[in-house]
């Protein structure tokens, strides 16, 4: 066997060494039987016979379906020829650790050698003959099909192509958008007087819309124009409850747990009114107005201003969305050369070969002006040397092939061809992952290992090594991109490639719910299914051989939880080869089946955000595991103590578990990494402190109750200086209850935990010592990002920290012997703190000067400035060249002086500062004795906030930017500034809270600009309203809270511009109009009314409401009891909520405009309109909850339009549904609450239609009626939360083609 191993493009260096090792294995075990030996030479043989011709084979895969067939065959037989391997290697491997453990004599040795040998003349010699038989066939198949061996060189392997690493080109500049890029921007930064706007960038895929989306994203240009900014990648499957959910959980920056989609809208409503965000929504594919209404309705409550940016490849998507649309064409001949040349020729001179430019020019013009292609063709020629190579691809006959012929760019086909082999099967293993699905680098790299993708020829490299080298390499040749998220090290595919990786796997690669398996369907090896909150997983179907699989994961970008409806065990038991199994966020998960054990060819084994509590001791037969993830097992308490008995082990993961400290022995793997979150120190032996220092540690780490060390040389036994891979350290004392506190032990203690020099986050909480550590003090931390020091109570100084290079964050709170802050802080040096962007102090009590006026240099990066809780600090702030981001001063009520220069500034209870205000965007000010003059503030946003003594705001200026003013329980305030309708023409937002004081508006009234009025607590203020509003007025939102008025409007109050009127909490409230012959305001204007908890209020049912489009009364007008909704013609939206006695819903004549109508909690309504499928033909939702009397809906039909339903305790109402919906109904979604029945749903009872069904809080449903679900062919979604007496789904199963889109829950919501 030759020596010297050459990766092919079937055959990896893993199979041919391990049938070299286990032939030289064989040599003893099989003295007598050369043959045994023969066998593996001549499977060796076979596999390398069409190892040779498989380079010619990928690359005509593309043209000729008959090649395709023929590989896709070929990788399923090498595939078998591995698990063979697998089988062998691993009874080896067992046999060899009995004899260990027995110390076996040369009769035990014997036996086990009988044993092997039985083994494989009983499970192991047929497979293999029939391995080699197959082998044979498609040898034999080589001819016919024109195969020819190629040695790989030019076609991704041999050293004339061996790949350059390089790192990740710049990718700031964009080529030949600045014109899109313009008109983009122009789009986002006009004043208008429109609430939202939204515009779809329209192109084919390839063209570069999400790197336009990104750079317009993080354009300076826009920076501080938006209160929230947003990204969201869009599915593919567009789910209006998931995208709600993502564009929450993105601007929160936490996860939404709910799964009922009013409730998400709702949260959403409330983050979103009256702010003014940008949201880009990147890759829509929804071309269902519908869809986008109900994903649009909580983004419309967003302020003045906003803006929703589409990428897009059909118009048709933009016309569903009703927005403006910018078409993006292909570039330029110009800019397509200098995007090629920017990555053919990286780190070339200014002027490249001649040759190479021109060859390069006819690559060019072959890639049709598309970014994507020229980019990866760039790339790919960047590793090409020679000119012969770059003139081979210029003349592939796959560029004389359309993109129609195998839907890919044939530069995509090309790079592809060009790869070496060990990277075409991890880019290929990438087809598990869904489009836009964004992965973690090191978690990629895992799975690479497991898989067995990463070659390690002579052990020269870690598999972690090669693993990086080999994404690093794709990602330099385009493959992964960088996601345009903020988080770091998360990577993604484009849709284009995406598809390319599941063209050269097939069905090899499969994602349930996502692909439709065709071709050799038993081929599958690695199964993913995609999960979103509300999935659940019930069986791999009939076209998979599960006993072949060797990787079974969910792919979860949000962390749902999913239900896994088999039994644990019993998925256990379809797996033989698996390798990879990922059970994470499976909430069902309680407990690890023994059958674990089985699974002998796992190597990874992730089972993070389940409720498990412990590992059963059959884990400790998974002699192959590399892998271990125990990540928010919140419930596992402690680790198995005979972990260090699995070899091969490499990475051990248990961070946020309440395991506190880690079993004995793991210090024997040297190769394994160990991610855990806290140590807990006790004074116990075996708990003690030393033991992290035979840890080889990776990530963060909380040392807990360190004033348990008892002696500080255990400290130096941690060993934390040589921990080069451990990126984040917190170390904490706990003082509480101690009474007598050993300052020079700790202080020895902390000296003795000098971490690395690598470390980039540190913390140190209540640290007991009186000074900090050398190691602290000499900047010998010089890659620290981010640095806490808190609650350091005996400390009188602050180390030396300026001169740490590239330190970001620093947070110093709770000092209380600190008085004064020198130059020592800064290093003494001229440009101190060069990287600083956030600085917090906080909790400083002695605190009383900061001498930093003589440092003019310091913190030129400063963005973010906060001085909290420091009573007694005195003097001036750093001076500022470029202006903060963000100043916040609070609590500091001695600190006069200039205040450093800021975009947004938030003063509360602090002394008198001076303002510069040439760059102020918004000001907060509070809690503190001021005047505030208009005057100084330049800004765009200015709130007073709880200043008690404010009695007058004045101002004798134009103020040309202020646009948005908020006064807050300002108690004394008495008046506003006089001629303001003059003073302020840009102010568009005005809202004024709790000043009881003021009595009116200024003489002149307000600015003709205004937009949006909020009066809320001021009754004295409402009443001079009248007169306030010129005959040009713009306002069109009035807000009226907690105002002692029994009429609005008065004649003349409110100008004829006015769209939407709020009332909230006006308990004397009682009509909407002065005199009896006049209309409610104007028609002309107003659309939007909302009325909530004014109980004396009346809307006289006389006369025509013909100019409202929404109607919200919730908790108001109890003499209500008739709603006639024929005075409201226009009405597209009504909702009666909590009016108790209403009664009846009237109407006669035909309503062609309503389209949504809620009804809830309204105790004493009886009836609903007869005729209602007649009379509200348009009606899309209706949802009628806790109405207990209504019992029918009139004449036992519904209009055929309506789309969703939401019936909750209203029982007699839902029983008369059956036969209700006809046989042309639309209902797609059902939500049924608050019923007492003990199965469900009754035959008949639901529609064709449906697509989704959730059922909520039925105690007493034991059973689902088969009959009743059996015809729903469409259904994809059933949600059961909390019906606990609901044990099992039918026996018969569930429609056929319910399936991988749905989930149980079967316990409370969330």
């Amino acid at each position: 066997m030759a020596a010297e191993m050459v990766t092919g493009a079937l055959v990896s260096t893993f199979v041919e060494r391990t049938i070299d090792t286990l032939a030289s294995r064989f040599v003893d075990i099989f003295r007598a039987r050369k043959h045994k030996k023969m066998q593996l030479s001549h499977l060796k043989m076979k596999l390398l016979a069409i190892d040779v011709v498989a380079f010619d084979a990928e690359q005509k895969q593309f043209t000729d379906p008959r090649v395709r067939d023929w590989l896709l065959r070929a990788k399923d037989v090498v595939f078998d020829a591995e698990d063979l391997l697998e089988e062998i290697d691993y009874e080896l491997s067992k046999s060899q650790v009995e004899a260990e453990s027995q110390s076996a004599t040369n009769k035990v040795w014997n036996s086990l050698k009988s044993s092997f040998v039985s083994f494989f003349q009983n499970e192991i010699e047929s497979k293999m003959e029939q391995v080699i038989e197959n082998l044979e066939d498609l040898e034999t198949q080589i001819g016919f099909l024109g195969l020819k061996k190629t040695s790989g060189v030019g076609i991704g392997s041999g050293s004339s192509s061996k790949l350059t690493y390089t790192s990740l080109p710049n990718e700031s500049a964009i080529y030949g958008r600045d014109d899109d890029k313009e008109f983009v921007f122009n789009w986002l930064t006009p004043d208008t007087h429109c609430n939202l706007s939204i515009l779809c960038i329209v192109g084919m895929g390839g063209l570069g819309k999400t790197s336009l989306a990104q750079h317009i994203y993080n354009d300076p240009r826009i920076e501080g124009k938006f209160d929230i900014k947003a990204w969201v990648s869009v599915p593919q499957e567009f789910d209006v409850l998931n995208v709600s959910r993502a564009i929450l959980d993105t601007i929160t920056g936490s996860t939404e747990h709910s799964i009922q989609q009013e409730v998400v809208q709702r949260r959403l409503k409330e983050k979103l009114t009256g702010k003014k965000f940008l949201l880009i929504l990147d890759d829509v594919w929804n071309e269902r107005q519908s869809k986008w209404e109900d994903v649009q309705k909580p983004l419309l409550f967003g302020g003045q201003g906003s803006r929703i940016l589409v990428t897009t490849r059909s118009e048709n998507v933009a016309v569903s969305m009703r927005s403006e649309k910018h078409l993006l064409k292909v570039l330029g001949k110009d800019y397509s050369w200098d995007l090629f040349a920017k990555h053919a020729f990286q780190s070339s001179n200014p002027q490249p070969d001649p040759e190479f430019t021109e060859i390069g020019k006819k690559i060019v013009e072959k890639c049709n002006g598309l970014p994507l292609a020229l980019k990866t063709m760039g790339s790919l020629l960047h590793s090409k040397s020679s000119f012969w190579e770059w003139e081979s691809i210029m003349k592939s006959e796959i560029w004389d092939f359309s993109e129609n012929e195998s839907d890919m760019l044939p530069a995509l086909r090309l790079s592809y061809l060009h790869l070496p082999s060990h990277l075409k099967k991890c880019f290929a293993f990438c087809a598990l992952f869904p489009k836009g699905y964004e992965f973690n680098k090191e978690c990629l790299i895992q799975l690479w290992m497991a898989e067995n993708f990463l070659e390690t020829p002579l052990q020269k490299r870690s598999p972690k090594e090669v693993g990086e080298q080999y994404f690093n390499d794709l990602l330099s040749w385009s493959f992964f991109q960088e996601s345009g998220k903020e988080e770091e090290k998360h990577f993604t595919m484009h849709d284009l490639l995406n598809d390319l990786a599941k063209f050269v796997c097939e069905d090899i690669c499969i994602r349930l719910g996502v692909d439709d398996p065709t071709g050799i369907i038993k081929a599958s090896r690695h199964f993913s299914f995609p999960t979103t909150r509300a999935d659940y997983f019930d069986g791999f179907g009939s076209l998979i051989d599960t006993q072949k699989l060797h990787t079974f994961m969910p792919t979860n970008p949000f962390r749902c939880p999913w239900y896994c409806k088999m039994w644990i065990n019993d998925l256990f038991s379809k797996f033989k080869f698996i390798r990879v199994l990922s059970l994470s966020n499976c909430y069902n998960l309680k407990e690890v089946p023994k059958s674990v054990g089985k699974l002998r060819h796992l190597r990874s084994l992730d089972l993070s955000f389940t409720d498990i509590q412990k590992l059963p001791h059959s884990i400790s037969l998974l002699y192959k595991l590399q892998i271990l993830k125990l990540n928010n097992c919140k419930r596992l308490k402690e680790l198995p103590s005979y972990l260090h008995q699995l070899d091969n082990l490499r990475c051990l993961e248990f961070i946020n578990t309440e395991v506190n400290t880690v079993p004995a022995h793991l210090g024997k793997l040297k190769n394994l990494q160990v991610l855990m979150s806290s140590f807990y120190v006790e004074k116990s032996k075996a708990f003690s402190i030393q033991h992290l220092g035979e840890l080889n540690l990776h990530g963060s780490l909380r040392i807990h109750e360190l004033q348990n060390v008892d002696n500080p040389s255990y400290a130096l036994e941690a060993n934390l200086k040589n921990k080069a891979d451990l990126a984040e350290l917190q170390l904490e004392w706990n003082i509480m209850g101690n009474s007598s506190v050993d300052s020079t032990k700790a202080g020895d203690v902390i000296e003795n935990l000098r971490p690395s020099k690598h470390l980039k986050k540190l913390s140190v909480r209540n640290y007991v010592g009186k000074k900090f550590p050398n190691w602290l003090l000499d900047n010998s931390l010089l890659n620290l990002v981010s640095l806490a020091l808190m609650n350091c109570i005996c400390c009188q100084g602050v180390p030396p920290l300026g001169l740490l290079p590239f330190l970001k964050k620093l947070e110093i709170s709770g000092f209380d012997e600190i008085v004064r802050i020198d130059g020592d802080f800064h290093g003494n040096n001229s440009c101190s703190f060069k990287s600083l962007e956030t600085l917090e102090f906080s909790n400083m009590s002695k605190w009383e000067k900061w001498d930093c006026q003589a440092l003019t240099g310091d913190f030129p990066c400063l963005r973010q400035l906060c001085i909290r809780s420091c009573p007694k600090l005195k003097g001036q702030l750093p001076e500022q060249v470029v202006p903060l981001e963000r100043l916040h001063i609070e609590d500091c009520q001695e600190l006069e002086g200039s205040a450093s220069r800021a975009l947004y500034l938030n003063l509360r209870d602090c002394g008198k500062l001076q303002l510069d205000c040439a760059t102020m965007r918004r000001l907060i000010i509070g809690g503190h004795n001021m005047e505030v003059s208009l005057l100084e503030i330049v800004g765009s946003s200015l709130q007073l906030s709880g200043i008690r003594n404010l009695q007058m705001i004045s101002q004798g200026l134009i103020h040309n930017h202020l646009e948005r003013l908020q006064i807050i329980r300002c108690h004394k305030l008495e008046s506003l500034p006089a001629n303001m309708h003059m003073l302020l023409p840009s102010l568009r937002s005005l809202c004024i809270e709790h000043c009881p004081r003021l009595e009116s508006f200024p003489a002149g009234g307000l600015p003709s600009n205004l937009e949006e009025l909020e009066i809320n607590n001021c009754s004295r203020l409402f009443g001079s309203l009248k007169g306030a509003f010129g005959d040009n007025s713009c306002l069109k939102t009035l807000c009226i809270v907690d105002v002692d008025a029994d009429c609005i409007p008065e004649e003349g109050l409110l100008p004829f511009s006015l769209s939407t009127i709020s009332i909230y909490n006006c308990p004397i409230l009682e009509k909407l109009v002065y005199k009896v012959d006049l209309k409610m305001i104007s028609h002309a204007s107003l659309e939007d009314l909302k009325v909530y908890s004014c109980p004396n209020m009346n809307i006289p049912m006389s006369r025509q409401y013909d100019f409202l489009v929404t109607l919200t009364i919730n908790d108001s007008c109890d003499s209500l009891t008739t709603f006639a909704i024929d005075f409201f013609p226009t009405l597209r939206s009504l909702y009666l909520r909590n009016c108790c006695n209403l009664q009846v819903i009237l109407q006669v004549y035909a309503h062609t405009q309503l389209q949504d109508l809620t009804i809830s909690d309204c105790p004493h309504f009886e009836s609903l309109p007869e005729r209602i499928h007649i009379l509200l033909p348009c009606l899309e939702f209706i949802s009628i909850r806790d109405c207990p009397k209504v019992d029918s809906f009139s004449d036992g039909y519904l209009s055929s339009n309506i789309k969703r339903m939401y019936l909750t305790n209203s029982s007699k109402l839902i029983a008369s549904l059956k036969g209700s919906f006809g046989d042309n109904s639309s209902l797609e979604a059902l939500f049924i609450g608050n019923l007492d029945v003990q199965s469900f749903p009754d035959e008949g009872f639901l529609p064709i239609s449906l697509t989704s069904l959730r059922i909520y809080d039925f105690q007493n449903l034991e059973k689902l009626d088969y009959k009743g679900l059996c015809h729903l062919s469409s259904l994809k979604e059933l949600f059961l939360v909390k019906c606990p007496s609901l044990q099992c789904l039918p026996d018969e199963g569930l429609p056929n083609r319910f399936h991988q889109k749905h989930i149980l829950l079967n316990h409370s919501e969330g």
